[in-house]
């Protein structure tokens, strides 16, 4: 019988059973269900000895992991010698232990289903770097399935974020309690919304121990809530490469759950829109940001655009941009609608630092194109108008401004799409120089509201958003 609730899990590798224990208590307080430990990290492991004190200590419950080298742990002695640790694990009262396939595969009968001291056996498998079909996949939980454990573990190394559809796949098909991820950057959906298609266990990292791919115990409970989110959670996700400076899930999904919207907003790095779109087709993602590099090439993916978010070559400055930031699956046919909500919300914010003085300027936007590589040497009138809109200076490299400093003394007013950090090093030094700075996190609110309202179909809590920006930005 499949379970219904997804635990959160965070991976120990402490080198001491001190350490490990001291984790243990850390990971509880951060939000963790239970814990693995990582017998084959521990320096100097003696199994009796070191067990007993993990499992006497334990304020939660425990996975044991004895993980060979082959399969990317660091244990390289016998196989007889871990297979009799991790039995012991069982004898001693761990409440999960870990098997992998091959050693689940040679063991007697008896031994196969002897889960006795309630610990629950999981058979896993680490599917590395095989470009295999879903059958095949289906085929390795077979034969998992096999030697009779309680649950399944199938870990697959992610080289596109396409390839986590066929994780969403076994998860919703299996009749078992089922563990199944990518690992990698690109793997970080398959952790946030296993809940969604019905997970045993979703993973987390603690505090000051991130992992590529691995959410935060804190980003779990908070941002993302998972807890919360079931078959019926509608999916919205920034489509960008990288995505790790995002801050839209802490801005979107406290919002969505502010007006009972079943939601989530997640992170996705994409390496090919065609790959992408055509994978994740159904109604279930309902929505996406892009960000960078992605906002011009994804027009070509949409089956209607947004007047806005068209090129007009002939009038391009006057009425279109060419570039999509929003994304809309209609519900009624499933086409891909484009739209650009950052256009207003830049102007609008420029408007509001000039205190009336810009009201013509979406009209005025003309001028001319030059080679980036030339700014340097660039001298703007005076009061003119500097907008980077350009990923200079964006954590973590925030040292970099896009223009010469000397001539930041002549511009009115500076505005950076960049919001992380809050005050870039461009609007530090153009404040210094007495130009009127704006911020990118207020560029980022006003899009990110007209993207709720698109998202959702109904009024984005503009007070609350505002709330969250001023107290976590």
């Amino acid at each position: 019988m499949k379970l219904t609730s997804t635990m959160i899990c965070a991976p120990l590798t402490a080198q001491s059973v001190e350490q490990m224990v001291s984790d243990m208590r850390k990971a509880k307080a951060q939000g963790a269900d239970l814990v693995e430990i990582r017998l084959d990290c521990i320096e100097n492991f003696l199994p009796h000895k070191d067990l007993e004190i993990i499992l006497r200590n334990k304020p939660l419950p425990v996975l044991i992991v004895f993980r060979p080298k082959r399969d990317g742990g660091l244990y390289e002695s016998d196989e007889h010698t871990r297979f009799e640790t991790l039995n012991l694990a069982k004898e001693l009262g761990a409440d999960y232990v870990d098997f992998e396939l091959k050693l689940a595969s040679v063991l007697p009968g008896e031994q196969k289903m002897n889960h006795h001291c309630g610990s629950k056996i999981i058979v896993s498998y680490h599917v590395n770097g095989e470009n295999l079909p879903k059958e095949d996949l289906g085929n390795i939980v077979a034969r998992i399935q096999a030697t009779g454990p309680d649950i399944i573990r199938l870990v697959i190394d992610a080289a596109d974020i396409t390839e986590i559809a066929r994780v969403f796949h076994l998860l919703s098909c299996s009749q078992v309690p089922l563990i199944a991820y990518c690992v990698g950057e690109r793997g970080l959906i398959s952790q946030i919304l296993s809940p969604k298609f019905g997970g045993f266990i979703v993973y987390g990292s603690m505090d000051g121990n991130s992992l590529p791919g691995l959410p935060t115990l804190d980003s779990l409970r908070k941002a993302y809530k998972v807890d919360c989110i079931n078959g019926d959670t509608i999916v919205f996700g920034l489509i960008s490469k990288p995505v790790s400076h995002s801050k839209g899930p802490i801005l979107h999904n406290p919002a969505l759950r502010h007006v009972k919207f079943n939601g989530i907003y997640v992170p996705m790095f994409v390496d090919d829109l065609k790959k992408f779109f055509n994978v994740y087709s159904s109604q279930d993602f309902a929505g996406f940001s892009v960000g960078i590099p992605y906002k011009e090439a994804v027009v070509d993916f949409c089956d209607e655009v947004h007047p806005l978010a068209q090129f007009n070559e002939l009038n391009m400055m006057h009425q279109s941009i060419g570039a999509v930031n929003t994304i809309i699956r209609r519900p009624s046919d499933g086409k891909l609608i484009g739209y650009n909500t950052d256009c207003e919300a830049s102007i609008t914010a420029i408007e509001d630092a000039l205190i009336d003085r810009a009201k013509c300027l979406a009209c005025a936007l003309k001028g001319e194109a030059r080679p980036f590589e030339e700014l340097v040497n660039f001298q703007p009138e005076k009061g003119a108008i500097l907008a980077n809109a350009t990923p200079l200076g964006m954590h973590p490299n925030t040292d970099r401004i896009p223009v010469s400093e000397a001539t930041l003394g002549d511009y009115q007013i500076v505005f950076d799409s960049v919001y992380t950090p809050r005050k870039t090093r461009l609007l530090k030094e153009a404040e210094a120089a007495g130009a009127i700075t704006v911020s990118g996190v207020e560029m980022f609110l006003r899009q990110a509201i007209g993207q709720f309202n698109l998202f959702t179909g109904g009024q984005a809590p503009e007070e609350f958003m505002r709330q969250i920006v001023f107290d976590k930005f």
